[in-house]
């Protein structure tokens, strides 16, 4: 019976007639790889075009917080705990794969309390936790900085990297560099935040949005929703993700975030300096701050020659547009984090669509 209403809706979104190109930008890094892996973005009606977002947290981590990552590791020997995702990113020189290559003390984790158990069974050495990523990682990050406060695990910091998402598709949408006619909001994200924040983008920008999940029916739901909103003219945000979205999010997970970490200016990849887009740790919790904790002396910072990953971040491209797409530029081989991250969209059109 699923599948049969699936097929249906599949075919009320392929059979669409558009009178003019809609553009609609998916803010979501998993929403790129899902609407290529599910297929549903081989069924859009023609006029239908979807933008890639910023919403890889490892593709807008810049260059600089790798290097300093590295760059303590090399200076004070301490262990450095990360996600997977960030192992291969290419930082202005290395890598953390590279380094590790090189006799570097790195352990994968797939949670931040994982980094902490490494630091409780390594007390003579100082473990950091490379913390990156949106609303939805950092209430775990927050817990881990508390319970490593409350154990006395004092050879244990962050290297702070998170990142909120809202402020960037404000920066996105003052830029005007893109034409944007309406977003599929990141369900995983809402989940956190709730739906009531993102009404800004319809009250002060005119643009409809669409909570959607990931399944490909969620995904069909979300895109036809959005479509009926930009044709009736409806600038609105709707939340077809109610199974985990809630209008006003998970207050506790928003309070636990918010009494660990506070909001401040901070750079994007690609994007440039956005205000209060970043999350540093309060002052009551400086001594898990890496950056104050470990002084380092920084390489000077360089982007590699061709990779336009930035660009893609925006909006402006697609990653067939880059000219080492699929060349100089492969996922045993990457040039930039786009190429690398499982939420990037070079990797998602690499892997779905790079034959066609």
């Amino acid at each position: 019976m699923k599948q049969e209403i699936i097929k249906k809706m599949a075919d009320s979104l392929r059979s669409l007639e558009l009178d003019r190109d809609i553009h609609i930008m998916e803010v979501c890094g998993t929403h790129t790889t899902e609407f290529f892996r599910t297929g549903v973005r081989d069924i859009f009606p023609s006029g239908l075009h979807l933008i890639d977002g910023p919403g890889c947290p490892v593709c807008v981590t810049p260059n600089t917080y790798l290097d300093r990552a590295i760059q303590t590791a090399i200076e004070h020997d301490v262990i450095l705990a990360s996600f997977g995702d960030m192992i291969r990113v290419p930082s202005s020189y290395s890598s953390l794969a590279m380094e590790k290559t090189r006799g570097m003390d790195i352990r994968t984790v797939y949670s931040p309390m994982g980094a902490l158990d490494i630091a409780e069974e390594n007390r003579h050495r100082q473990v950091v936790f490379l913390s990156v990523g949106f609303e939805t990682t950092a209430p775990a990050e927050a817990a881990a900085v508390i319970e490593a406060r409350d154990r006395g695990i004092d050879n244990f910091s962050i290297l702070p990297g998170n990142k909120l998402t809202i402020p960037a598709v404000r920066a996105l949408l003052d830029a005007e560099e893109v034409n944007i006619d309406g977003f599929i909001l990141p369900g995983h994200v809402s989940a956190v935040t709730g739906v009531r924040p993102w009404h800004f983008i319809p009250d002060e920008y005119g643009l409809p949005c669409v909570v959607a999940g990931f399944g490909p029916h969620e995904l069909i739901i979300g895109t036809l929703s959005l479509i009926s909103m930009i044709r009736e003219g409806v600038n609105d945000v709707k939340n077809e993700y109610k199974t985990a979205v809630k209008d006003m999010g998970n207050t506790t997970a928003i309070d636990l975030m918010y009494s660990v970490f506070e909001p401040e200016d901070t750079v994007w990849r690609g994007i440039g300096m956005i205000p209060e887009s970043g999350l540093k740790l309060r002052s009551r919790f400086t001594q898990f701050d890496a950056s104050k904790k470990f002084s380092v002396t920084l390489p000077e910072p360089r982007e590699h020659a061709g990779c336009r990953c930035g660009e893609l971040l925006r909006g402006l491209i697609t990653p067939p547009e880059c000219p080492l797409f699929g060349k100089g530029c492969r996922p045993e081989s990457p040039v930039g984090p786009c190429m690398v991250s499982t939420e990037g969209p070079c990797a998602a059109y690499y892997r779905y669509r790079r034959n066609q």
